[in-house]
């Protein structure tokens, strides 16, 4: 990669991880950052990954040939008209919000359509801040691009490789057909998960046995609601056409197999559950959508003192990382008593061999 100098605009997770992943492949490449927390800019230049650090947006960043705007939605809109007269003639302006179609209108209405492409990194987790940044995050992920009528194939060609080098895989699509796509297989599921967990909340009796049991299936498809309440306050205000309509048609979808199981219409029902783990099973299991793949595994393990431990000392004295352990009680959909989470498949893998090798029965 040629020497370039990047500028960023909020280096939180995934603006830390995207500097991270481009500082690893081209240790001669220079990053200018901002962010409103002066503890983040002085962590992100001990770790060598910011070169320099701005407490506001200046001048400076007319060295850089790329600005990544990345901090939520509105406020990357809001940044526009503070780093605009700051853009070199050659630069590109690029964002990582999940919403596309607003930023984009903005863009338009300042005359700067030959210097933006949208971004959208299809990665994250749900921790935040530069501290849990991870230039493993872009691994493998998709990296939509949205284009404007007057980018040239040029700089496309160049934001493609640049995306590519940070171990990416850049995907190039109109921004109102992004945004449909992630109301479908992101947004709407957030409002769902969180309207599933809000239903057992005001549904629970109150000794909380609804709670107590809901670990199993139900805490795995309602992960997701651990998310950020303020970023998905915004998706929904910024995307709220698409997600409406789609929660529209789902309502519906509800409705109809509500009154198909009222009247008892088995064939019907059993067509329901069959379309959907036919369609579910045709998925490529990646980890390049915008709902990150959790890596984990079961063990049938003894109730016995120590058990637990001896595993967890296991795994850390071959440098495997856990990410969470617990006892699963509530087995209904899940095989093993233990349950460990990984930060990422290699530890999974390699976790599930050493185990396999100590005896364990391993799912």
């Amino acid at each position: 990669m040629e020497n370039l100098t990047c500028g960023f605009i909020g280096l939180g997770l995934i603006g830390g991880s995207m500097a991270k992943a481009l500082k690893n492949g081209n240790k001669n490449l220079t990053i200018i950052a901002y962010d409103v927390n002066l503890e983040t800019l002085e962590m992100s230049r001990a770790d060598g990954i910011t070169d320099e650090i701005c407490t506001e947006i200046d001048e400076r960043f007319l060295k850089c040939d790329y600005v990544f705007l990345c901090a939520p939605v509105k406020v990357n809109i809001a940044n526009i008209d503070k780093i605009c007269k700051y853009l070199k003639e050659d630069a590109i302006l690029t964002d990582i919000g999940s919403v596309k179609t607003k930023i984009h209108e903005r863009i338009h209405e300042l005359s700067l359509d030959d210097k933006f492409i949208g971004g959208h990194p299809m990665a994250g987790t749900e921790r935040i801040g530069y501290i849990n940044s991870k230039p493993i995050i872009l691994e493998n992920a998709y990296y939509i691009l949205t284009k404007t009528p007057k980018t040239s194939d040029k700089k496309l060609n160049a934001f493609y490789d640049l995306v590519k080098s940070m171990g990416a895989i850049p995907l190039v699509m109109d921004h109102k057909q992004h945004d449909y796509i992630v109301a479908a297989i992101s947004h709407v599921p957030h409002v769902i998960s969180a309207s599933l967990v809000n239903l057992v909340r005001n549904s629970d009796s109150e000794n909380g046995l609804m709670k107590l049991t809901a670990a199993g299936g139900f805490k795995d498809i309602t992960r997701i609601s651990s998310s950020s309440p303020v970023m998905w306050q915004q998706i929904c205000l910024t995307n709220t056409e698409n997600i409406s309509s789609l929660l529209g048609e789902y309502i519906d979808s509800l409705q109809d197999i509500k009154d198909k199981i009222d009247k008892g219409d088995g064939d019907s029902i059993i067509s329901f559950f069959k379309d959907a783990r036919e369609y579910r099973e045709s998925f490529i299991d990646s980890s390049g959508g915008p709902i990150k793949k959790v890596y984990t595994i079961h063990i049938d393990i003894a109730d016995q003192p120590g058990v637990l431990a001896t595993v967890a000392t296991l795994l850390a004295v071959h440098n495997i990382n856990i990410k969470n352990i617990g006892i699963i009680h509530n087995r209904e959909y899940q095989s093993g008593s233990l349950q460990i989470e990984f930060g990422d498949e290699h530890d999974q893998l390699e976790s599930i061999a050493l185990l396999k090798s100590h005896g364990y029965i391993v799912n």
